[in-house]
């Protein structure tokens, strides 16, 4: 096995960021379940043997195999990844992007900040997140309002930074509920 302890490490590092950004935004429970799957042996034995430090170990897998057994397990656990996110449609009769909800697009905004970080570690600054998304925003299979509510998400902490960012999507995430809940209330 190639580097378990580094490889633990960073998992557990992202893992604790993803967790403070959730509590800024208000799915602090949501965070607590973020990533457990990298914990299993299907995932954690291959991330340790290709373990990179500055990217995903996923990236490396591809490259040897053509795909990567750790990322498909992954995607098909954790709600927060767009791909999880497809369906297949039966009026077109193809497997297409579904619309996230809202909760997920903000842990999922709170994942990709938390990984720039810890990628970059200290040359990390804001213009990084939307910078990554940007560079294969043409190549996503992704929802189009999933897309562009999270684009508009890391334009703003690019160009408001953190606070104010997790401060908005808190309110978002909060009205969202609230209504839900109502809807919930009613349908009963």
């Amino acid at each position: 096995m190639g580097h378990p302890f580094k490889h633990f490490k960073t998992i557990t590092k992202h893992r604790h960021a993803v967790i403070r950004h959730c509590a800024k935004c208000g799915i602090f429970w949501q965070g607590l379940r973020h990533d457990l799957s990298k914990y299993t042996p299907t995932e954690f034995i291959i991330g340790a043997h290709y373990y990179l430090g500055e990217k995903s170990p996923n990236e490396a897998e591809r490259q040897e195999n053509g795909y990567s057994v750790a990322w498909m397990h992954h995607k098909g656990r954790n709600r927060h990844h767009f791909e999880y996110w497809t369906d297949y449609n039966p009026i077109s009769k193809r497997v297409e992007p579904v619309e996230m909800p809202l909760k997920y697009v903000a842990e999922m905004f709170c994942d990709r900040v938390a990984a720039s970080k810890i990628y970059n570690e200290k040359t990390y600054n804001e213009n990084m997140p939307i910078e990554y998304f940007l560079k294969a925003k043409n190549r996503r299979v992704i929802h189009e309002k999933t897309s562009d509510l999270l684009e508009s998400w890391l334009l703003m902490l690019q160009e408001k930074g953190e606070e104010e960012t997790f401060r908005y999507i808190k309110s978002l995430v909060k009205s969202s509920d609230v209504r839900h809940n109502a809807v919930t209330e009613i349908n009963k």
